[in-house]
């Protein structure tokens, strides 16, 4: 749209751009201010463009194009200079706007910059022209841009396509092929896994197997053991029979002589005693006693020792231990253990033994203390106290079966008291004929006194 002002304009400066200057016609514009400004005194410029007159050009058309075409805008005698130095600097351009006819051939951005300046009749048309071909020039490039853009864009979709395909392909046959495999370790894990399970149950069977030959041949080992223990108490039995043989040959007696002396001391105590305890007076042979018939019976140690007292009354080892030639028989570690288990072994030995002294000397019986001697790393030094034999195991063999050794070497009807709580020691000697006590009741009796 162009504006005048007082009816036909008779040139160019009547006329008003109503719109902003295109980017193009205004970067040439720019560079028309710049080149002629090159040519111009510092006089002849605008007071705003002074600063700019030593810069080159291009740093000209740079940092001072806003403030160019504005004094190109605002002040005409800056832009009739201009003018004059384009009218030098292309003078055929400018003859041809002059005549009102530019060449066809010329760029329409230079000849819209060109009438921008010199202001000829029609220069807004021209501008603006220029700046509508301009646009469809960029619209086209722009355009031709994006076919070119898209096509290549076309080309590279298809490409895509291509490879994705391509790759799709090569993942489908991986994934078949890994499909297979997978089914074909899926079959050998379950295969392993059989394998290991029958593993396992063929170890569990060997495993109880060998539990159950490991305790088989520990209880033969354990058998086996006991009859070498066996066998070596027989042995020492034997060897100790023996050696009381020999001692006793040696001596010119036997030992049946010795057991049959001392089971007739046994017996005439045992009648002395009867008769004390019965008051019987003496007698001499009757006819009557030539009779055949039912003699009141004599009473055993049992019986005795069964009168009216419980088994933990000390009173009932007064009563055994008041039998004739009564023999006490201790196990030693059994009672000390019992009674005073806190102390060191060396005294309990030495009080037990200082206990059994005193009882020795009360009753008159014979007394034996036997101590475990298995575990002993050298003989204990020992003087044995008045009344009392002391007597250690030998290696390999136990104080239990020292106790029954001692048991079976006395004669049959020869009371012997053995004081012991092992229940084991108590049956054994019970079956040869002695009489257990416990070791509580003999504790029981030292406190007495």
């Amino acid at each position: 749209m162009v504006e005048t002002t007082g009816g036909e304009p008779d040139d160019g400066a009547a006329e008003v751009l109503d719109r902003p200057l295109p980017d193009g016609v205004r970067r040439r514009v720019v560079q028309i201010v710049s080149d002629g400004f090159g040519g111009l005194t510092v006089a002849e410029l605008p007071a705003q463009l002074r600063q700019y007159a030593r810069f080159a050009p291009n740093r000209r058309a740079k940092f001072a194009g806003n403030a160019m075409a504005a004094a190109l805008e605002t002040d005409p005698l800056f832009r009739q200079r201009i003018a004059e130095k384009l009218r030098e600097a292309q003078p055929e351009l400018v003859g041809a706007l002059d005549s009102g006819a530019p060449p066809p051939a010329a760029d329409p951005l230079d000849v819209a910059a060109a009438a921008y300046v010199l202001r000829p009749t029609g220069w807004v048309k021209l501008v603006t022209a220029a700046g509508e071909e301009a646009l469809r020039a960029d619209a086209e490039r722009a355009d031709d841009e994006s076919r070119a853009e898209l096509e290549r864009l076309r080309e590279e979709l298809a490409h895509a396509r291509g490879q994705t395909k391509a790759e799709t392909e090569r993942l489908r046959t991986e994934l078949e092929s890994a499909k297979k495999e997978a089914e074909s370790l899926h079959r050998k894990l379950r295969g392993a896994l059989s394998d290991v399970k029958r593993g396992e149950a063929a170890l569990r069977k060997l495993q109880g197997e060998m539990d159950t030959a490991r305790a088989e041949g520990q209880a033969q080992v354990s058998a086996a053991e006991s009859e070498t223990r066996r066998l070596k108490a027989r042995l020492s039995e034997a060897e100790a029979a023996l050696e009381a043989t020999r001692k006793a040959a040696r001596e010119g007696r036997s030992v049946e002589d010795m057991r049959v002396r001392l089971l007739l001391d046994t017996v005439l105590d045992a009648a002395q005693g009867l008769r004390r305890e019965l008051a019987l007076p003496p007698v001499s042979v009757r006819p009557a006693e030539t009779v055949d018939a039912v003699e009141p019976g004599r009473m055993t140690p049992k019986d005795i020792a069964a009168r009216a007292l419980s088994e933990n009354d000390p009173a009932i080892l007064d009563q055994l231990l008041a039998l004739p030639q009564a023999h006490l028989v201790v196990d030693g570690y059994n009672v000390t253990k019992t009674g005073y288990p806190q102390m060191p072994l060396e005294k309990q030995r030495l009080r037990l033994l200082g206990q059994l002294s005193q009882l020795a000397a009360q009753s008159g019986a014979e007394v034996t203390c036997v101590f475990d001697g298995a575990e002993l790393a050298a003989p204990v030094l020992l003087a044995p106290p008045r009344g009392v034999r002391v007597l250690f195991s030998k290696a390999g063999v136990t104080a239990d079966e020292l106790i029954r050794q001692l048991v079976r070497a006395e004669p049959p009807g020869r009371p012997v008291i053995v004081v012991s709580t092992d229940r084991e020691v108590a049956d054994g000697i019970a079956k040869a004929g002695a009489r257990p006590v416990a070791s509580v009741v003999l504790l029981k009796r030292f406190s007495r006194g």
